[in-house]
């Protein structure tokens, strides 16, 4: 057993069974704050998940599509050269930038698709950031045959224009945001207000593990799928489990599902958060680094709030995290100490893309290189052991973005 691991709780065996509770909290969190027309739609949605999560027929035609659409399982790899670079601890990579789409957001979208599929739903309504999650649920729409609206910040339009082009060949509506600081929180912000107006026929598939009940739970047990399958193949690829895990955490879903699978084990866990420019409010989306609690988009959780108790103006350079709020299980597993919340800011985040660029050929999204560039942190101050990140995305969609700021890394001290 790691010997900076300490089990604070003694009940991880048992920890998805027993949470969320029913009522979807997670200690003082989650829960479901809704306007009175939608609380018959979000209990539908509840009664609905949890008949098919129990449906050998539905766990059946989900793994199907995993494998046969998603190209599932992904890969673990083993960073020898950028390992050796560093110097110390070996880092490794779950590979869920070569799940179809290119990210995580699949995992949950089809499985959110099949969901709206057994409820009879029409149309999929969905907010996006980087425009990861976007692609994906124009992906499942397109897959099972149904309608789709994509809201998206006009700031994140202009930043993400590959996946708005992708999206819009699937055959999904992009819908601009333009009010605020017209990104992914004004982005949820209108795809509830849309949601709202058709929720008879539609299901908003939230894109993270926030929102209300039983979102949270959802996408975490959709995404765990990456905890199960990464579990595995280290073990048979080391004989051993990782002393360390490392996923970025905006809304928090890739890191959910990464970790879930490893809560009960003798592995310490990192979620790392954007410190963007700096600590000023505004200049960052660090939520639980120096957030409160609050309550937005429909569930409670920690979050930042500016001078009038509102939901802080954020920033990050990756545009899926920035948003001043986090899932409730992270908050949760922040007070029991049972996961470690950091950050990084903009620079170090996009030095750790340049460097895995140049020693292994992979070019990382924008928001996964914010977990790498912990990793190399953890990796330089450790002389050996094994760190796992989650690779959540691959960076097609920012490479336009990385040229104009940062050209080809010549800041960065790259050799």
């Amino acid at each position: 057993m790691n010997a900076n691991y300490e089990n604070p709780n003694k009940n991880y065996e048992t920890y998805l069974k027993n949470v969320p509770t029913k009522d979807g909290r997670y200690g003082e969190y989650g829960g479901a704050y809704l306007p009175p027309e939608l609380i018959p739609a979000f209990e539908e949605i509840t009664e609905a998940y949890n008949t098919i999560c129990n449906s050998a027929q539905f766990i059946s035609e989900l793994r199907r599509i995993r494998r046969e659409f998603q190209g599932r399982p992904t890969p673990v790899y083993h960073c020898e050269r950028l390992s050796r670079k560093i110097g110390g601890a070996q880092i490794y990579l779950k590979r869920e930038d070569l799940n179809h789409t290119g990210a995580h957001k699949l995992n949950h979208c089809m499985g959110e698709g099949l969901l709206a599929k057994f409820m009879g739903k029409k149309k999929i309504i969905a907010e996006t950031g980087a425009g990861q999650h976007g692609v994906a649920l124009a992906t499942a729409a397109a897959y099972f045959g149904m309608e789709c609206d994509v809201y998206m910040g006009e700031v994140d339009i202009k930043k993400q224009a590959p996946n708005v082009t992708r999206m819009r060949m699937l055959g999904a509506r992009v819908v601009p945001v333009t009010h605020g600081l017209k990104t992914l929180k004004e982005a949820v912000d209108a795809a509830f207000e849309g949601y709202l107006k058709e929720y008879k026929d539609a299901i908003y598939c939230i894109g993270s593990v926030v929102g209300p009940h039983p979102f949270p739970m959802m996408v975490r047990d959709f995404q765990s799928v990456v905890g199960y399958e990464a579990r595995d193949q280290f073990k048979e690829m080391t004989g051993n489990l990782p002393d360390a895990l490392c996923a970025c955490v905006g809304g928090g879903s890739n890191a959910m599902g990464l970790f879930s699978a490893f809560l009960a084990d003798p592995v310490e866990i990192y979620g790392v958060e954007p410190m963007g420019r700096g600590e000023a409010l505004g200049d960052h989306a660090a939520s639980i680094t120096f957030g409160e609690k609050g309550i937005m988009h429909g569930f409670e959780s920690i979050m930042l709030k500016d001078e009038k108790g509102e939901p802080a103006p954020v920033y990050s350079c990756a545009s899926g995290l920035d948003y001043p709020s986090v899932g409730p299980e992270h908050a949760y597993l922040h007070d029991l100490g049972r996961v470690n919340y950091k950050s990084v800011t903009d620079d170090e985040a996009i030095e750790a893309y340049f460097l895995l660029c140049r020693n292994e050929g992979i070019i990382p999204a924008i928001e996964s290189s914010h977990a790498l560039a912990y990793a190399l942190k953890y990796a330089k101050e450790h002389k050996d052991g094994t760190i796992l990140v989650n690779l959540s995305g691959r960076g097609d969609k920012d490479i336009d973005y990385i040229y104009e700021r940062y050209g080809y890394g010549e800041k960065f001290n790259l050799d």
